[in-house]
């Protein structure tokens, strides 16, 4: 029953719930501005619920699992999963980051590195080591093309 617990939705929650925490009963006064950090925080949470959206559907599409420590059944690297191997975990940190920042809960923003760092360790590592196992070539060439959190190909750099 625990496992259902330990999953990124409930530590975003929980980070979520910090961070609102922080801004209704310790805001100390502190904000990051009238408009721009509404509007930042906005797009941060529209792109992060638009990126999950887009790899829940590639990875439906594809047949496999999107809950985390199950077994994946095919490795996907279509869609949104060509530009980053963790769109999910990706979106979360920007639902988190986008939600800190229209808040104005400033003191919270530790919480974005450290929400990160929680995601890698109980899921991102696991799961690549199991994608690594059950996969190798495959896995091996995706990780060598697609970065974990955000890929920039040579095309897309700017020149000169």
């Amino acid at each position: 029953m625990w496992k259902w617990i330990d999953i990124p939705p409930v530590w975003l929650i929980g980070s979520l719930c910090l961070a609102w925490w922080q801004k209704t009963h310790h805001a100390m006064g502190l904000n990051f501005g009238p408009v721009v950090a509404d509007l930042i925080g906005g797009l941060l949470v529209g792109g992060g619920v638009i990126l999950m959206a887009l790899a829940v559907h590639e990875m439906r599409r594809q047949r496999t699992t999107v809950i985390p420590h199950q077994e994946a059944g095919r490795l996907v690297t279509s869609g949104i999963f060509k530009r980053t191997r963790n769109p999910i975990y990706l979106g979360d940190a920007m639902v988190l980051a986008g939600m800190i920042l229209y808040w104005d809960a400033v003191l919270a923003l530790p919480l974005i590195p450290l929400f990160v760092w929680v995601l890698e360790t109980r899921f991102i590592l696991p799961e690549e080591d199991r994608l690594r196992r059950k996969f190798r070539m495959g896995f091996a060439k995706y990780e060598r093309d697609t970065g974990r959190w955000v890929t920039v190909k040579a095309a897309d750099k700017p020149s000169g």
